[in-house]
């Protein structure tokens, strides 16, 4: 007779599993049932303390294998590989943020099939927050997973946390099946019905019709951090540039990725720039303050108009209590590493860049992982969203997803999306979140030609936002509460 796994081990392992559903897997839809079995699992412990428990442990894996990048990332931040390590706080917190969403919710309902959907409202409102505050960090979305299927133009009516909702109430309903009980089979054929929904409506779908606006951008690829302590010249990274940009036709516009050119620049620098364009405009490292920004130049170079980035990197361009109760443990890693650790200052708010009469929507690498960054810019009147971005600090993984989790925002909003980037996939994404022409290798410096089109309107995500999303959320944990007292009458 074989021992049982010890439920905080299962609870790893399916968490795990859930991790290897994701993106950017081309199987990422086959989240359900990950989480189906993980959501079964949690709900079934004896205890209050048990199912937040459960839930800890699996947060822990299923973050550490979605983020496993994160250990080299740091590594490379920290130029020595063991400070690696330090993500697995992020993992453990992740867990126990999902800890503190199970145990007030299993105060609230007590049957394991009450408690599969309380806990699977719960998960996609936990999700929610993670675009919230200092330290948000929206990268593992369930809804995320369905980019491989039509079902992810569900995304123009409520967002990526729409298609959350699909996930987790498909995963709560196939629990609930698992775990036996009255009335188990409705859940399943109102998911069932959900999906068909969901389905023809992304197959209904089609591409938006507006004029045609060429556009140039760049893939670099330069160390990211030799640009940033300075032993790649802002000189070296311009002449390549430029040289790249050299084939630019006559009615494309140019854009250029992050901190591509470095501030303060003198106005025959800035004269180089072959315009019209768009570039990433940063600070030289250890600068105060530090500013990352994307600039409108035109033909001579000369600024237009000028977006701060939106929403900064946690413990990357900016770091919590610097100046407060955290300074000394600052200082011991500054003195350390014997640089200072930046501090860049955020946008108060953002605004579409002018440029030849169009509102572009520009915003700067982690900011296509904020909805309400491409969703206010669009509301403002943005007919094409542009993504100046720097994936050169990590790879592997996460430089897919992040260039995966933009394309929703296309979807959101029906932009197309341009994408210049440093390492990473740079190119064209249409308003179906289809990539048209990108390139995404290669150790030189490339140029590429796409021929976005710039469109109008609005969708219900842009008009509401994350409501729809947040409602049906709040009525699968009043379900569970309404589940809850049936099998307690």
């Amino acid at each position: 007779m074989t021992a049982a796994v010890p439920p905080p081990v299962l609870a790893l392992l399916l968490g795990a599993l859930l991790g290897l559903c994701g993106l950017p897997l081309p199987w990422s839809v086959l989240s359900v049932f990950p989480l189906a079995g993980l959501l079964a699992h949690a709900a079934s412990a004896r205890s209050r303390e048990g199912v937040a428990g459960r839930l800890f442990w699996a947060g822990a894996g299923y973050f550490a294998v979605h983020l496993w990048w994160l250990t080299d990332f740091l590594g490379k931040i920290f130029q020595f590989p063991p400070a690696g390590v330090l993500a697995f706080a992020l993992f453990a917190l992740e867990g126990l943020f999902l800890l503190a969403m199970a145990y007030p919710l299993t105060r609230l309902v007590r049957s394991p099939q009450a408690r599969v959907w309380a806990l699977a409202g719960g998960w996609v409102v936990l999700e929610w927050t993670r675009f919230l505050g200092p330290l948000a960090f929206p990268w593992p979305t369930l809804g995320y997973s369905l980019l491989p299927t039509p079902a992810i133009q569900i995304a123009d009516l409520g967002g990526v946390l729409l298609g959350s909702v699909l996930v987790a109430l498909s995963a709560a309903a196939l629990a609930g099946l698992v775990l036996g009980g009255r009335g188990r089979g409705r859940p399943l054929i109102v998911a069932a019905l959900c999906w068909a929904a969901a389905l023809a409506y992304g197959l209904t779908r089609t591409a938006g019709e507006g004029p045609v606006q060429p556009v140039r951008v760049l893939r670099t690829s330069f160390d990211s951090f030799g640009r940033a302590v300075g032993s790649l010249s802002p000189g070296e990274q311009l002449q390549a540039q430029l040289e790249a940009s050299a084939g630019r036709q006559p009615d494309e516009i140019l854009v250029w990725s992050e901190t591509a050119l470095t501030a303060p620049m003198t106005d025959r620098v800035l004269a180089q720039f072959p315009g019209p364009g768009i570039s990433g405009l940063g600070t030289p490292f250890g600068a105060r303050p530090q500013r990352n920004s994307v600039v409108s130049l035109d033909a001579a170079g000369r600024i237009i108009s000028r977006q701060e980035k939106g929403k900064l990197v946690p413990f990357g361009e900016y770091f919590i209590f610097y100046n407060g109760p955290l300074r000394p443990v600052y200082a011991v890693i500054e003195n350390a590493l014997n640089f200072t650790l930046p501090s860049f200052v955020p946008a108060s708010s953002v605004q579409p860049l002018r440029l030849n009469g169009v509102q572009y929507g520009a915003y700067i690498c982690y900011d296509s992982v904020f909805p309400w960054v491409a969703r206010s810019l669009t509301r403002q009147g943005a007919r094409l969203l542009v993504n100046p971005s720097n994936d050169g600090w990590y790879s592997g993984w996460g430089v897919q997803q992040h260039f995966m989790m933009g394309r929703v925002r296309a979807i959101e909003n029906r932009r197309w999306l341009v994408r210049s980037v440093n390492r990473g996939v740079a190119g064209a994404v249409n308003d179906l979140g289809q990539p048209v022409s990108v390139v995404s290798s290669g150790e030189t410096t490339q140029a590429l030609s796409v021929r976005p089109k710039l469109l109008t309107g609005r969708t219900l995500f842009n008009r509401v936002g994350d409501w729809p999303a947040l409602l049906l959320s709040i009525l699968m944990i009043g379900y569970g509460v309404r589940v809850d007292r049936r099998e307690r009458s």
